[in-house]
């Protein structure tokens, strides 16, 4: 495993929770600052130091797989031509031929939020299947995991549209939230609705013949209760600074985000695949919810820090008061005088107390420590990929891997 050192001078602890597998769960929580102040002060102003952990850092080098991008242009391609299909099979060849105007905005919700996104999750259920069926599966086959993965880019979008609601967002994938898309408004939840719904027509339609149908209908039930419970987590935190803990943002994140995003897609591909071993299970979903904290800190920093125009979304978290990894660390760090920048600035929608949050982020080199987090990150989820049994394909974790790691959007 990678030397921490690095971390123990940023003032985080590696806390390991050791399991019966070869997989260990690793959490990095940062230790109250004022405890390590001449240590913090010492290694941010240490950039020699910091230099030559970077390049040990990247000095690492992946299997080949895991070089390139999750799926190829001519997969993806595959993959986006059959959304028409699926639009068609849910809206013309539906049973509600007899409400028409419904049919033709369910395809207009359809055509706005599913397949306008990067629609990572649905390829990689596809790449996976691939990489883990027992067997080259044909075409048939594959487009049964096209379908599937069709289905998660669909519950994405469920939540996203009832997301931006929530959150009062502006904008979604570089145009206006779903809800401010010609005056939609409220009239949106139903459309989410519409969109939960779709997921189950087709599971129906396509894989209850199959003997795995019950794992795909638990899985997602499962994990859309969870990404509820998260939603409800993060909005219940909100505004409230005494409860931004490290303890609480990872809950937050492993609710809200991980389980759907990363658990789901590659959890359905094992099922399809005939993998149904509950010990290979726990083992990979182990690994991708470590996977899917990283992303998430990673979309918090872009959310302050990135740029609309690449990231596809103007970023609310500081106006909607947040429990970021940014503000948590912040007030781990800050000083009383820069607590009280936080308690009258954080959640105000006043841009003058924004730039005032963005400038205390600054002032407390959190885009260094970020990105030092991210390196050390990358390194340690490496080292677990390399622990897994011989039950699951390394290769594919590390594809998953290379995608995330240093990504602007």
């Amino acid at each position: 495993m990678a030397s921490s050192s690095l971390l123990a001078r940023l003032g985080v602890s590696l806390s390991r929770t050791l399991t019966t597998s070869p997989v260990q769960t690793v959490h990095l929580r940062l230790n109250n600052p004022l405890t390590h102040s001449s240590t913090l002060k010492c290694c941010l102003s240490t950039s020699s130091t910091l230099s030559q952990q970077r390049s040990k850092i990247l000095s690492h080098e992946p299997p080949l797989a895991a070089t390139g991008t999750v799926m190829s242009k001519d997969e993806s391609r595959d993959f986006m031509a059959l959304f028409p299909d699926i639009v068609r099979e849910l809206t013309d060849r539906g049973r509600h031929s007899d409400i028409p105007d419904v049919n033709k905005w369910f395809a207009k919700v359809l055509q706005y939020n599913v397949p306008s996104g990067k629609k990572n999750r649905g390829l990689a259920l596809v790449v996976a299947y691939k990489m883990l069926a027992q067997s080259p599966p044909d075409q048939d086959s594959i487009q049964l995991a096209q379908i599937l993965g069709w289905c998660v880019e669909i519950l994405q979008a469920f939540l996203l549209v009832l997301d931006d609601v929530m959150d009062n967002a502006t904008t979604r994938r570089g145009r206006p939230c779903w809800y401010r898309h010609n005056h939609i408004g409220l009239a949106a939840v139903n459309d989410a609705l519409l969109l939960e719904q779709a997921i189950y027509q087709l599971l129906r339609r396509h894989f209850a013949h199959l003997p795995y149908y019950v794992h795909l209908i638990h899985l997602f039930h499962d994990l859309t209760l969870k990404t509820s419970m998260g939603q409800s987590l993060d909005l219940s935190t909100a505004n409230d600074l005494s409860k931004f803990t490290m303890d609480r943002y990872e809950a937050i994140v492993k609710y809200k985000t991980s389980y759907y995003s990363f658990q789901l897609p590659i959890a359905l591909a094992m099922y399809m695949a005939g993998m149904e071993d509950v010990e290979v299970h726990r083992q990979a979903r182990t690994l991708l919810l470590e996977m899917g904290h990283f992303f998430q800190v990673q979309d918090d920093y872009l959310d302050c820090f990135g740029t609309p125009d690449v990231t596809g979304k103007i970023g609310t978290d500081i106006e909607d008061g947040k429990c970021s990894w940014l503000a948590v660390v912040a007030l781990q760090r800050a000083t009383a005088d820069q607590r009280k920048v936080m308690e009258e600035c954080y959640g105000s929608k006043d841009p003058s107390h924004v730039s005032n949050i963005k400038n205390l982020y600054l002032e407390l080199g959190l885009p260094s420590t970020f990105s030092t987090y991210e390196e050390e990150s990358y390194n340690l989820i490496n080292t677990h990929i390399q622990q897994l049994s011989r039950g699951l394909n390394q290769d594919l974790f590390y594809r998953i891997l290379e995608k995330i790691y240093k990504r602007q959007s």
